[in-house]
């Protein structure tokens, strides 16, 4: 009985087949985009507590079921870092207020000039087990602000 041997360049051709497969998977389950009507502001001015604390806020509207987002970053020069864990939005269709709260890690927050880059975000199911939730980004917004100094 004769023994047929693998070829080596069978390995990387089937893994670039698997990759190729796997891009093609997530490529039809992307989300398809927002829908009319889904809107982010951010608010032209944030404040910054003496401990540190950054309050931003804006609005958003939103007509998506499930879980929903608005998260937020803030840059400060050439340092970057979320404001808070995120704040659930309710997406019934009409315009709402949001405000995130936090220490921004990484980066010394204090009255001046920054930019708020904010993401409304839908959380839906993925295809399969490895990939349980897949982002739908509804609106983002980047917006030039100033933080102004808060008493709190």
């Amino acid at each position: 009985m004769r023994v047929r041997s693998t070829s080596v360049r069978a390995v990387p051709r089937a893994a670039g087949l698997l990759g190729a497969a796997l891009l093609a998977l997530l490529g039809a389950a992307a989300p398809a985009g927002a829908a009319a009507g889904d809107t982010l502001t951010v608010d032209p001015v944030g404040t910054v507590a003496p401990d540190g604390t950054v309050t931003l806020s804006g609005t958003y509207q939103c007509s998506a079921s499930g879980s929903v987002f608005v998260t937020s970053n803030l840059r400060i020069g050439q340092q970057e870092s979320n404001v808070g864990d995120g704040v659930r939005a309710l997406c019934d269709g009409r315009e709402h207020a949001w405000a995130s709260q936090g220490k921004p890690a990484q980066l010394h927050a204090a009255p001046g000039a920054a930019r708020v880059e904010a993401t409304l975000t839908h959380l839906t199911q993925g295809p399969a087990w490895w990939l349980p939730v897949l982002p739908e980004f509804l609106a983002r917004q980047g917006q030039d602000i100033s933080l102004v100094a808060s008493g709190a």
